[in-house]
């Protein structure tokens, strides 16, 4: 009787699992649903009031305000096209505020650190956020950014200590940053929790862009968890608000092409967001739907493609370093993708920086060694499902088998998040 009973209960929980995966499954996109935002409009790179901060700073160089707000402009070029040049311009403006402020410098260090963080030039953006603390103005948005900057370097134990120092449950800087804290600790649950927070926030405060940073993250944070549906939904909130936001379309492709496995509509999307954004790590994503889609020639010219924005631009500098390294293993130039891991460790000692290290070091046949840093820097400090499935390609060469087991485990129930490519490696493990 005991037995049956047994029987009976995971009968049960299979049947309620298996429909929970159903429903998810169910689910589909439509294209009509986003068709509209696909349209190929030119990204505007200039207005009436950027020409005329523009004016003013080159007639007049000592135009501080101008400066900030052209460097504002700039920056918002950049996300828009993805050009790097636009970075750097940015960059120029604000060095040159920072130099001439009088009053309000800490807001300007603030803004140029903000800019080397989107140049990955971590280490040059903690000396200005510490000497903007250091002023005294604007010490809650000084520790926030400080807060991020750390949480970039793998220091995670300051990070902490800098959250704590802004503690405020009704504060949406706080809130997106517990969140990203509990997401860095593995509790995807918490995360979505305080992101929904801040996005409820954003709702009742009708802010663009504060509707737009809450509505495409949490969609992130959504897809993670499996709510596949919710995600897309957010995605398209994204766009009822900015037509143009390429991220959110990029989240829609990813659905396409890693659930639905439709490579051809994902390509499709992806076209789209090309033609207005430049920036370099599409080329790499439609080689990855290319190669799923068994398109050698597709694939080889997207590689191409990227290959030649990063080498003909040194403006990038180390903002494609970690991309580089997946790069040059996938084509099995294991030496220089050994070095230059090494190089993003000391620019970026964070778990993935180790990660990608480790995984360099397996490919140049140093097995041991490799698991030693996993072991060391990765297990237990990130949960990555793209990390640790290059931890479980260590255990699997140093003959862990119950390791790779455990991870596997983990890694198959981050199939989405990972792609059909990465999934069919896993599933190999």
């Amino acid at each position: 009787m005991k037995t049956t009973a047994h029987n009976f209960f995971i009968t049960i929980t299979i049947v309620l699992l298996t429909a929970c995966q159903q429903k998810q499954t169910d689910f589909t996109t439509n294209r009509k649903d986003y068709d509209k935002y696909l349209a190929s409009e030119p990204v505007k790179t200039t207005s009436k009031y950027f020409q005329l901060w523009d004016n003013k700073i080159k007639s007049d160089s000592m135009q501080l305000l101008s400066l900030g707000n052209v460097a504002g402009e700039y920056a918002r070029f950049f996300k828009g096209t993805g050009k790097i040049k636009y970075l750097k311009d940015a960059e120029q403006a604000l060095n040159k505020a920072v130099e001439i402020a009088a009053v309000g410098k800490s807001g300007y260090l603030r803004a140029l650190a903000r800019n080397y963080i989107s140049q990955h030039r971590f280490k040059e953006a903690l000396i200005l956020a510490k000497e903007a603390r250091s002023l005294g103005s604007g010490v809650k948005d000084s520790q926030s950014l400080l807060y991020d900057l750390h949480m970039e370097l793998g220091n995670y134990r300051i990070a902490n200590a800098y959250l704590d120092s802004i503690k405020n449950m009704s504060d949406f800087g706080y809130l997106i940053r517990v969140a990203k804290w509990n997401d860095h600790k593995g509790d995807l649950g918490t995360a979505i929790h305080f992101m929904e927070k801040a996005m409820a926030k954003a709702e009742s405060s009708q802010n663009r862009d504060l509707l737009v940073w809450s509505y495409t993250n949490l969609a992130d944070f959504y897809g993670h968890a499996g709510r596949i549906e919710d995600s897309y939904y957010l995605y398209l909130k994204t766009l009822q608000i900015d037509s143009q936001n390429a991220y959110a379309k990029k989240g829609i492709a990813w659905i396409v092409y890693s659930h639905e496995r439709n490579g051809a509509e994902a390509l499709r999307i992806l076209d789209s967001i090309m033609q207005k954004n430049k920036s370099p790590e599409y080329y790499l994503l439609k080689a990855e739907i290319a190669d799923f889609m068994k398109n050698d020639l597709l694939r080889v010219q997207s590689l191409d493609n990227y290959y030649k924005i990063i080498e003909d631009n040194k403006d990038y500098g180390d903002m494609y370093n970690a991309y580089n390294v997946d790069f040059l293993l996938g084509l099995e130039v294991d030496q220089k993708a050994f070095e230059l891991a090494q190089e993003e460790v000391k620019n970026r000692p964070t778990p993935e920086s180790y990660g990608l290290l480790a995984y360099s070091l397996l490919q140049v046949g140093q097995e041991q060694k490799a698991m030693e840093i996993i072991e060391k820097h990765v297990m237990g400090a990130t949960f990555e499902p793209a990390i640790l499935h290059q931890a479980a390609e260590v255990y699997k060469a140093n003959g862990k088998k119950e390791k790779v087991s455990a991870l596997k485990q983990e890694l198959l129930e981050a199939a989405f998040e990972l792609g059909p490519i990465k999934e069919a490696e896993i599933a190999s493990l």
